[in-house]
Parts: structure tokens; C-alpha cells; sequence
């Protein structure tokens, strides 16, 4: 394999909680190189889970932070100049096919719609990629398998996949975990004991009631592993949360204030 590739092989295993049978499902779904779409709210472990499942696998993995200023370029390849003229350069999904990785592009709507379609002739039973400025076709190597990730919650008719983009994938939905399993995700990563990881699961709950009702989106897993790193450093719970999961997620002064009341119930 090239050495290209090798520096996307994940060493070490990415700690990741099964909250149902996603894992299973995915085994499943790349035993067929299905391409994979994770749908759900942010900072609830998509990332973590495709890490985990790239490791379990034994594949490397190619992520990709899609924005609305990327292009096709930037995911096929393009030609770059240099002291010898000009040379191609593959992008991460000519490297992922070539190489057989893992492709993950996360968030993948904020990416124009006239930039995703070129992925279609990898979702289909082509798993081709013309890179038409080189006059090459890639045939995606037997390991390869793209996935994608998004958050429902933030998609307008404006912003949101194409259905002949949507039906190329299989869909796995996530969601925070429930109390018990994400107090137990909160306390591995952070070192926390349990009742201050559960103390901090039921602030994000409470938080979470609140989505769509002053606030756009809750507080998430990720947060909470931030104020739980703070907590477990010796930072008081109430400074460690305000930074962490007060502040980040609203300007609002009243928001704040109910959020910061919550934050003194547990603490």
C-alpha cells in the first residue's frame, strides 16, 4: 500500500459506546461496500463511530470537512505546478478509491450541490470516478466505502442532499444517547466519577428541552467531555460548565440565565 495512505490508518482504537445495533448494521453494510449515510445532531459521535468502525476494520480512513466554498477539485485532484512543471495531486476521493479507505465527508450538505454529484458514479454499481481533466477512470479499489454525515436538524429546502444523491446510501440515525449510557461515555473520556458525569448529562438534558424554544441546538456529548476535562483538572463544575457549555451555545442573556440556574440545580 502506498505510504500515502498509510498516515490515514487509525493506530489506536477510537473509544465508541454502541447505543443499539449501529455497529452490526455497518459491519453488514460494508461487507457489501454499501455507501453509508450517519444522520444526526452535532457533537453526538458520528465522527467517533466512523473512527471506530475504520479501526475495527482495519481500513484507513479520509476525512473530509465539507464547506460551501469546496469544489470538485477538491475532492477528485488537480493539477499543481512545481520546480518540474506540472504534476497531478489526487484528492481524497481519488485517494480513498485508488487506495481502498474509507471516505467520510462530514457534513456533507454545506458542500454545493454541484460539487457532491460527483460522487454518484461511486454509489452505484459503477464504483468508477472519471477524473476528467486527466482523462483517467478510477476503478474504486474493492475495499473503498464512502460515507457521509449531516444534521437533519439544520437543513432548509436550500440546503439539503439531492434524492438521486439520497437513495445511492444506506442511513443510520443518531441521537444523544440515554442517560445511563451517555453518563457512561461522559466519565470513560473525561475521568469524572459517575455522579458528576450524570450531573452533567442532566444539564444537556434540560438543555435540550429548550431546542427550538430559544435555543438552536442543545448541548452536546462533545460539550459535555469538555466540561468534564475541565471538571477532572480541578476547575470548579460550575466555572467549568459555564465556559463549556453555557457560553458556546447562546448570546441570549436570558437563555444564559436559565441555563446557568440549571447548572446550579446539579452543582
Amino acid at each position: 500500500m502506498s505510504d500515502i495512505i498509510q498516515q490515514y490508518r487509525i493506530e489506536k482504537e477510537p473509544y465508541y459506546r454502541p447505543v443499539s445495533d449501529e455497529v452490526e448494521l455497518y459491519e453488514a453494510a460494508y461487507s457489501v461496500r454499501m455507501p453509508m449515510m450517519l444522520k444526526g445532531p452535532t457533537g453526538c459521535g458520528k465522527t467517533r463511530f466512523v473512527e471506530h468502525m475504520a479501526w475495527k476494520l482495519g481500513k484507513p480512513l479520509i476525512t473530509v470537512a465539507c464547506n460551501e466554498d469546496m469544489t470538485a477539485s477538491d475532492l477528485v485532484g488537480r493539477f499543481l505546478l512545481d520546480a518540474q512543471g506540472t504534476r497531478w495531486q489526487d484528492g481524497p476521493l481519488a485517494l480513498g478509491a485508488r487506495f481502498g479507505a474509507i471516505v467520510y465527508l462530514d457534513e456533507v450538505v454545506e458542500a454545493r450541490q454541484d460539487t457532491t454529484v460527483v460522487i454518484h458514479p461511486l454509489t452505484d454499481n459503477r464504483r468508477v470516478l472519471p477524473l476528467e481533466k486527466k482523462g483517467e477512470l478510477v476503478h474504486a479499489h474493492p475495499d473503498f466505502q464512502l460515507v457521509i454525515s449531516y444534521n437533519p436538524g439544520y437543513q432548509s429546502l436550500m440546503k439539503d442532499l439531492k434524492q438521486s444523491t439520497k437513495q445511492r446510501f444506506g442511513g443510520l440515525d443518531f441521537n444523544y444517547p440515554d442517560h445511563a449510557i451517555e453518563t457512561e461515555i461522559v466519565a470513560h473520556e473525561t475521568g469524572v466519577n459517575a455522579e458528576v458525569a450524570g450531573k452533567l448529562v442532566s444539564i444537556a438534558e434540560r438543555a435540550r428541552n429548550l431546542k427550538g424554544h430559544g435555543l438552536d441546538e442543545g448541548i452536546s456529548t462533545r460539550m459535555l467531555i469538555y466540561a468534564g476535562s475541565l471538571i477532572a483538572t480541578g476547575v470548579d463544575p460550575v466555572k467549568a460548565c459555564r465556559v463549556a457549555l453555557v457560553r458556546p451555545i447562546t448570546d441570549d442573556p436570558d437563555m444564559r440565565d436559565a441555563l446557568d440556574a440549571a447548572v446550579t440545580t446539579f452543582f
